[in-house]
């Protein structure tokens, strides 16, 4: 079982910033190799800045899908149209939003 720190909610890891129900996915952040919900979470309870993951390193693990726990790369979930590949759960399309946060665009 994959640990997912920061301020989750659920055990889909939902949290308290994000929780509808397709919130479902934490970010590996490359600074600290730990997986948080989201970017508020790392924030609050890192002790770090974070950093982003450069374009030459998105072959890395750095998604887990909530539901099933299935860990994708960067560009496995940037291609992914926002559903898991192994068990077809919708994620949230507006985390594009938030892309600056956690890759280089």
């Amino acid at each position: 079982m994959i640990v997912v720190k920061g301020k989750t909610v659920d055990e889909q890891t939902r949290c308290t910033h994000y929780h509808s129900p397709l919130d479902v996915i934490a970010i590996k952040f490359k600074c600290c190799d730990t997986y948080y919900p989201c970017f508020y979470c790392h924030e609050e309870t890192a002790g770090h800045k974070a950093e982003v993951w450069s374009k030459n390193e998105f072959d890395n693990k750095a998604i887990l899908c909530g539901v099933c726990q299935q860990e994708m790369t960067i560009n496995q979930y940037q291609h992914s149209n926002y559903q898991c590949p192994k068990c077809r759960t919708n994620f949230n399309p507006k985390c594009s939003n938030h892309n600056h946060l956690y890759f280089e665009v």
